[in-house]
């Protein structure tokens, strides 16, 4: 087979995995936001997340620090065992920190639950393509890191079982949800690092 067809079949493989509407998909694989306290990566993952949860207090939303979800996600479900913690972010930014995959296998907290939102492409950036798109699957790497519930969501009829692996079960999930490389929505961000943490600390001192 040339070179030149096997590019082409690759490139209509990758064009079919990628056909969810995020806007749509997201808010319902995450469903009720406040069941969980909510760390998101940059990018199109923050956008999503903003608009869902017009930036609650239960929500802490990341700007540049690319690569540090899915460990500060770690943190906070290590730190609050009696929450659920889900963690939403994007290829782009997951692939800055795989490793962190391994670290979240072997701890296997059980209130943590990862959203791999895949478009194929370097929001932050430019848009450029991203490994996922030629045929990187994240969610090999999950489970070879030893996250033992994993799943993939590329077709609609798949959300409503993936969302309740978001919530069930004793030990990390793992959602990578492919979806189309188009915007998502653009609300204005809170890019105040400082009021953002003492907004997202309120809910988790005690009340006095």
């Amino acid at each position: 087979m040339s070179s030149k067809l096997t590019a082409i079949k690759s490139a209509a493989s990758a064009a079919s995995r990628f056909v969810l509407d995020r806007r749509q998909a997201v808010p319902e694989l995450v469903g009720n936001h406040k069941d969980f306290l909510i760390i998101s990566g940059l990018a199109g993952a923050v956008y999503d997340m903003s608009s869902l949860t017009s930036q609650g207090d239960h929500f802490y939303g990341l700007g540049g620090a690319m690569g540090a979800a899915t460990m500060m996600g770690l943190g906070l479900a290590l730190a609050r065992p009696d929450k659920r913690v889900l963690v939403v972010t994007g290829d782009g930014e997951l692939l800055m920190s795989l490793g962190s995959l391994c670290t979240i296998g072997v701890i296997n907290p059980p209130n943590l639950s990862i959203v791999c939102v895949d478009n194929g492409h370097y929001g932050e950036t430019g848009f450029q393509k991203t490994h996922t798109y030629r045929g990187v699957d994240i969610e090999q790497f999950a489970k070879g890191a030893g996250i033992s519930r994993t799943t993939t969501v590329s077709k609609k009829e798949e959300i409503a079982g993936a969302s309740k692996m978001l919530r069930d079960g004793n030990g990390t999930a793992f959602v990578l949800l492919t979806v189309a490389p188009t915007e998502a929505p653009k609300v204005k961000l809170n890019l105040d690092g400082a009021v953002c943490r003492v907004q997202f600390r309120k809910t988790q001192l005690p009340a006095n």
